[in-house]
Parts: C-alpha cells; sequence; structure tokens
C-alpha cells in the first residue's frame, strides 16, 4: 500500500523528521522560528548619515562635462545610506539625489508611481520644471512638488548651471511592488501655461515671510516652523524649519524617518550620537528610532522631509 506524505506527516516519529518534511513542502515550523518575527521596538537598520553640497555640486560639475543628458534620464548624484549592502535608498522609504543641468538643457518628460519633490540650491531665472503642461520656476529656496503620475520635465533657459535636490518614495514603491514608469511621446511635454501661482510650487519668498509670523513650535524639537501644505504628498510630510543662532533643539526620536536638508545657514545635527557639522545645501537623515536634535551656529532654516503621513496611516507613528 502507497504511503502518502500526510501519512508520513501524520506518523513522524520525531521532531527533526517532521522539520524536514514540513519543510520540503513549503511549511515553516512557527515554533522553531531561526530568528524572532517581532521584536520589543524598531530596529535601527538605516544608518544617520550626512552629505555635503560642495562635494556634489563640485562633482555635478564634473558630470556637467562628461555626462550629457543624451546620456542619462537624469544627471545626478544618489545619496546613498551606508548601510552596508544598500545600493540606492536614503532611508527605509526614501531616496535623495543632487542634479543638475546645464544652461540651455532640458532634462526628457517621464512620469511614474513614485512621489517626488524637488527643493531648489543654486538657479537664476530661467530654470523650471513642467509638471502636466504647468511651467514651475525654480529658484533658490522653492520647493517643487510632482505627485505621482504626473508628466514632469526639467529645463534650463538661464545663463548659468541650476543645482536642486530630488526627494522620491521610490524604495516605498518598490517594497510595496505597484511600479509604473512611462516615457513622454515625443521627449518633452510642451509648456501649456505659465501660472503666477501654483498649488505645487512654494516659493521661497512666501515661506521665509511665512516663518518670520509663528513662534518657537511647542514641543522644542524643530524651531519655529511651517508646513509646506498638510501633507504636501500623501506619503510625505513637509515642514520649512528656522533655528535661531544659539539654537539647541530637544531631542526626538519617531518611527518615522526625516531628511533635513539646509537652506540657509550652519550648524549640526546630533542622530544617535553622531554629530554632523553642515552648511548650506548639506543634507543629514535620521532614520526611523533615532534620536536627533539640531544645534545652529548662526541663523538657519531647514527643510524637513519626513514620511510621517505614511506612518500615521497606517497607525505606525510613535514618537519618544
Amino acid at each position: 500500500m502507497t504511503t502518502t506524505l500526510a501519512d508520513r506527516l501524520a506518523h513522524a516519529p520525531s521532531l527533526d523528521t517532521l522539520h524536514a518534511l514540513v519543510q520540503a513542502v513549503g511549511l515553516g515550523p512557527g515554533w522553531n522560528k531561526p530568528a524572532p518575527t517581532m521584536w520589543p521596538e524598531p530596529r535601527k537598520n538605516f544608518w544617520p548619515a550626512h552629505w555635503r553640497y560642495a562635494e556634489a555640486k563640485a562633482a555635478l560639475d564634473a558630470a556637467g562635462r562628461l555626462v550629457t543628458t543624451e546620456d542619462a534620464e537624469r544627471r545626478n548624484l544618489i545619496l546613498v545610506n551606508p548601510l552596508p549592502g544598500n545600493t540606492y535608498a536614503t532611508a527605509r522609504t526614501l531616496v535623495v539625489a543632487y542634479q543638475m543641468l546645464m544652461p540651455g538643457e532640458r532634462a526628457r518628460s517621464h512620469r511614474h508611481s513614485p512621489n517626488a519633490l524637488r527643493l531648489v540650491l543654486d538657479a537664476e531665472p530661467g530654470a523650471y520644471t513642467n509638471v502636466d503642461g504647468q511651467r514651475l520656476t525654480m529658484l533658490p529656496g522653492d520647493v517643487v512638488l510632482t505627485p505621482g503620475f504626473s508628466w514632469h520635465g526639467h529645463a534650463n533657459d538661464s545663463p548659468a548651471p541650476a543645482y536642486w535636490l530630488d526627494y522620491l518614495d521610490v524604495p516605498l514603491v518598490q517594497a510595496l511592488e505597484p511600479m509604473f514608469f512611462e516615457p513622454y511621446p515625443g521627449d518633452y511635454e510642451a509648456v501649456e501655461d505659465t501660472p503666477a501661482r501654483a498649488p505645487l510650487v512654494f516659493a521661497w519668498r512666501e515661506t521665509e515671510a511665512a516663518l518670520g509670523r509663528v513662534g518657537p513650535e511647542p514641543s522644542g524639537c524643530f524651531g519655529r516652523h511651517v508646513p509646506l501644505a498638510s501633507p504636501a504628498l500623501r506619503t510625505l510630510e513637509l515642514w520649512m524649519m528656522a533655528l535661531e543662532a544659539g539654537t539647541r533643539t530637544k531631542p526626538v526620536k519617531t518611527t518615522a524617518n526625516n531628511v533635513y536638508s539646509v537652506v540657509r545657514g550652519r550648524g549640526e545635527t546630533v542622530v544617535d550620537g553622531e554629530r554632523f557639522e553642515w552648511a548650506r545645501g548639506d543634507v543629514v537623515v535620521a532614520p526611523a528610532w533615532r534620536p536627533h536634535e539640531h544645534h545652529a551656529a548662526e541663523d538657519a532654516v531647514l527643510l524637513r522631509v519626513s514620511d510621517a503621513p505614511l506612518l500615521a496611516a497606517l497607525g505606525f507613528l510613535r514618537c519618544a
């Protein structure tokens, strides 16, 4: 009489035999897990890190000579978290990159599932992003949004190179897998409108004025700050923070990932005991559950990009 696998499972003479039999059919003995599947608090997987604009700008200037917009979809430098084995993400759900466009250049239009935004570092009048046919001016300190699956391309009609920071939730979309990317037919979307005001642009002059009207944030963790929409994108929130010279913020620890970019000023950020001295254009990442605080050596403004809306929507947002 033929013995079925079910019979052999039911009559396994030992745990070792049972383990071998269940694993052969893709079952894992939950009582014999090689490692815990849950832990008492978030693991600190991604590392605190700091990137310097001066170094990135120099490398982009070289790339301007060596890499054309025909060679690459975007001329950018990715801020790769130093976590061993990582080759792309800046934090668990976010990737950040420095990008540059030479005078007279255009970067091809495309669209994709991930949400994106830009913080302009250096640009002269004539640099712009085209989002769904709208020409959105890019001047230093401006923040420009590109919601997921919006057509977008970049152009620089000014006489000087334009530099900015890109932020995208690509690692999140990669993990969840609903990734779509589509090049624009004909490479470049035509500009159909040049609005005087656009909901996708947070002009620095308006943000700076708003910062001058607010008092200190009650927790003491973020100086004086104003939101750039609430949230700016479904997965990301943006806050512009002002820190007066000598300010030391209180430490904050949260399940959200936070990326701080320096709009102006000098100072340092301490993330889980690591000190990073920053200047204009620099970027510091404080990954989830890493306590961090800021010290301003002179009047400073930072853009904080956080995935807190994502964590809040899932019921996972917690601060300590």
